[in-house]
């Protein structure tokens, strides 16, 4: 059985428009390694190479939108309690030791981006979250070492949808 992935609607669908762009691109891409056929020898024809390179990209790229976009279980965060942490939680912290506050809401791992806020729930941090409530501190261990967080705020946040 495949294994299902996790997301919220904003995740599915930035890899549906993904999915989209790449596949209105692709006859465009096939055209130009046609054109580029015609200027004869094929070792030498720079512009040939890349066509072929990009067309491989693409494939690729769509073979790996339509497994996910398959196995996507679209979570609706607005549905669920957000008392404690959990997918589609925002969460503000402090990091305790250097009293600043910084704000995550988890997601899927296909839509995760930090410096926009977005992590994956299956980032260290989002695992050591997952469940905690207001009030509660934990400690993570991050690249940068072990950091101590106090959870101030856990509320469900909508993701905006941008041109993605």
């Amino acid at each position: 059985m495949e294994e299902k992935v996790p997301m919220t609607e904003y995740g599915f669908r930035k890899l549906q428009n993904e999915f989209d762009k790449l596949q209105q691109e692709r006859p465009k891409v096939v055209e130009e390694i046609e054109r580029a056929k015609e200027h004869g020898d094929l070792r030498e024809n720079a512009e040939y190479h890349a066509a072929k390179e990009r067309l491989a990209f693409i494939d690729a790229r769509l073979t790996e939108l339509a497994d996910l976009l398959s196995r996507a279980q679209v979570v609706d965060p607005s549905k669920l309690s957000h008392e404690k942490v959990g997918f589609g939680s925002t969460v503000r912290l402090l990091d305790i030791e250097e009293d600043e506050e910084i704000e995550y809401t988890i997601v899927g791992a296909t839509e995760s981006d930090p410096e926009h806020g977005l992590i994956s729930y299956s980032t260290p941090l989002a695992r050591a979250l997952i469940g905690k409530e207001e009030g509660d501190e934990v400690t993570v261990r991050l690249p940068k070492g072990e950091i101590d967080f106090e959870v101030l705020k856990v509320y469900y946040k909508p993701i905006e949808f941008g041109d993605d």
